[in-house]
């Protein structure tokens, strides 16, 4: 229609993952559209009110390190942070905040409208626009045809999503919000494979109504840290709390006895629900011998009494869900906002993707978030941020930004998207990743804020802060390891953390290679480390990374380097891998499916394994 201009870049859907791909391509100087069906809930955290956690906190540093927006806006809504697995190695680090939802939702609104080419419209896609073999633009219920040289499909959980409580069903992506139809069945016809997911969210209470003192208090970290690297967030130092509640016996037979109504039990959902994040029908089914289950309870922001039972996701009869929650130990008198519920929705199998997240079949057309069968804000951003720049950049006809698995989770989430698939919702963990020292939250800046600016996405100012910081850490580093420490010195250092003294002068690296021994304690404690000058504490945090991993981290590094050599092999297009007899017979039949350009391709297949690598390596004379 006459008042649309045609866009380089039209973004469907204002989530985690519409958000982040419609400012990484509007921040890239491409004149970008957003479109979704309310611009009154841009940014809603359709589940629990939280961001980061195990592997995810990588995901959103890293987001930030390029120049996204979640870890800005993960700061600003703020009401906890946590540093969680603290007593294992830094690389299981994992930065997590609880947030206030509705302070969390108007950060990305203002945000984005603060955003130069970024223009928005209410309205619902009913379909893309396709000429020939490329996306042009988009089909909306009332604004018409939309004209641009790229797409970007961040549908979520809304492309014919329905919702189930009990026996009930409501066609809706989340509560209160329509579906989405249209897309899948063009899809459909276009030649892609669809298939169905499922997800859930448990009842809100009313706060009011709890006795916390029956459960246990998860108080925030008395130092709290940041998720973006700009560390711009406000003060942290009233963190509100969250409590730790568990189910038992009485709480499992209630929800039993409501099994033969459950959409779980009963066919009534035919999506997959996710592995690690199940309902608590589903972990009482699957889990019969255990006596109970713990729930998280978070409160949803600042200003409001309503509270998230993070653990008790369920779509069983509302009356089964109160009957069973007040027999938890501090929810006697529970009072329900709104019952849990189950949505299923529709998504497109990702190996019909590149790395760049175009799909294969239609140039110009970009799959990012749930609508790949990922679960998770965190998993849903990143693939935002990458489409939105591939996007972007598809329109000044530049090169896809592909990340690999050794430098970063995202790149190790899109890889497994994109050549093993997924038929149930899939979740980051630090497991996945194959080179986690090398991927720790800590050193997300220094491993992608170069690499965000060369492209244009990371500021000036991002990399001038990478760059003091680099140089404060060479500083510290250096100052340690020509600093020599007396045993007098170091000794009630020592004795305090039970390490055996020191019989001669050492330098102060070799002493921080102890275990237990801390540098921040150090810094305080040694004479002469104390006229050495006052640094930051991440710039602390890096050198004692560094100093006491240093064999660990050059090891996997010399591994990384190694196979990124071996990863960049060409596999001729034309060979035939069914006359490869020393392959196995299923490593045969996926490279021959999914025709992997190089070695690296091949060996994220699922079903192929080391020795069929062994064996094309000798075939390609490696």
């Amino acid at each position: 229609m006459s008042y649309h201009k045609e866009y380089d870049v039209i973004v469907v859907g204002a989530g985690h993952a519409g958000n982040e791909a419609a400012a990484a391509a509007a921040n890239l100087g491409a004149k970008t559209l957003l479109v979704t069906m309310n611009m009154g809930v841009i940014g809603q955290m359709s589940c629990n009110p939280a961001m980061g956690g195990v592997a995810k906190g990588q995901i959103i540093r890293e987001v930030d390190a390029m120049g996204g927006y979640s870890g800005i806006i993960s700061d600003h809504s703020a009401i906890q942070f946590r540093m969680l697995n603290r007593s294992k190695g830094p690389a299981m680090w994992s930065p997590r905040t609880q947030n206030d939802r509705m302070v969390f939702a108007g950060a990305w609104r203002e945000m984005l409208e603060q955003t130069e080419n970024l223009d928005f419209w209410q309205d619902s896609v009913v379909g893309v626009i396709v000429e020939g073999e490329r996306c042009v633009g988009v089909k909306t219920m009332i604004g018409g045809e939309i004209r641009a040289k790229s797409v970007v499909l961040t549908n979520g959980t809304f492309l014919n999503g329905l919702l189930h409580v009990g026996e009930k069903q409501f066609g809706g992506g989340r509560a209160g919000e329509r579906a989405s139809s249209g897309i899948t069945e063009q899809m459909v016809d276009l030649g892609f494979e669809s298939g169905r997911m499922k997800t859930g969210t448990p009842p809100r209470i009313d706060g009011r109504t709890l006795d916390y003192e029956k459960m246990e208090l998860q108080p925030g970290d008395v130092d709290p840290s940041h998720f973006s690297f700009l560390k711009k967030r406000k003060d942290l130092s009233d963190q509100l709390p969250c409590h730790i509640a568990y189910t038992n016996e009485q709480v499992h037979e209630v929800l039993k006895s409501g099994f033969d109504r459950s959409p779980m039990f009963n066919g009534r959902i035919r999506g997959h629900g996710p592995r690690y994040c199940p309902s608590i029908e589903d972990k009482i089914d699957r889990f019969a011998d255990k006596a109970r289950h713990q729930l998280f309870v978070e409160p949803e922001g600042r200003n409001t009494i309503e509270i998230y039972v993070n653990g008790f996701s369920t779509s069983l009869p509302e009356e089964v869900q109160l009957k069973a929650m007040r027999l938890i130990p501090g929810f006697e008198n529970a009072k329900m906002f709104r019952p849990g519920y189950a949505v299923e929705y529709d998504y497109f199998p990702p190996t019909q993707l590149s790395h760049s997240l175009e799909t294969t079949s239609i140039k110009g057309l970009y799959f990012a978030g749930q609508i790949n069968g990922t679960t998770g804000y965190e998993e849903a951003a990143c693939q935002g941020l990458m489409a939105g720049i591939n996007a972007a950049r598809s329109t000044w006809n530049r090169e896809p930004v592909v990340l690999g698995r050794s430098e970063a989770y995202i790149g190790v989430l899109i890889d497994d998207l994109v050549t093993k698939g997924t038929e149930e919702p899939y979740r980051m963990f630090t497991s996945r990743a194959e080179y986690r020292i090398l991927l720790r939250q800590d050193n997300a800046d220094e491993r992608l804020t170069p690499f965000g600016h060369s492209i244009g996405l990371a500021s000036d100012h991002r990399l001038k802060l990478l760059d003091d910081k680099l140089m404060s850490v060479a500083q510290l580093q250096k100052e340690l390891s020509k600093t020599s420490v007396s045993p007098q010195s170091a000794k009630e250092l020592l004795e305090e953390f039970g390490s055996s003294p020191l019989k001669q002068k050492v330098k102060a690296e070799q002493i921080l290679t102890r275990p237990h021994i801390r540098l921040k304690n150090m810094l305080q404690g040694v004479e002469e480390l104390q006229g050495i000058g006052v640094y930051s504490e991440d710039v602390v945090e890096q050198v004692e990374i560094r100093v006491k991993y240093e064999g660990y981290i050059a090891k996997e590094q010399a591994m990384a380097d190694k196979m990124s050599k071996l990863e960049g092999l060409v596999i001729p297009s034309d060979l035939d891998f069914s006359k490869l007899a020393s392959l196995s017979s299923e490593a045969k039949q996926k490279l021959s499916d999914k025709r992997p350009k190089t070695l690296g391709e091949a060996s994220n297949i699922s079903g192929v394994s080391a020795s069929d690598i062994s064996v094309l390596l000798i075939y390609l004379g490696r």
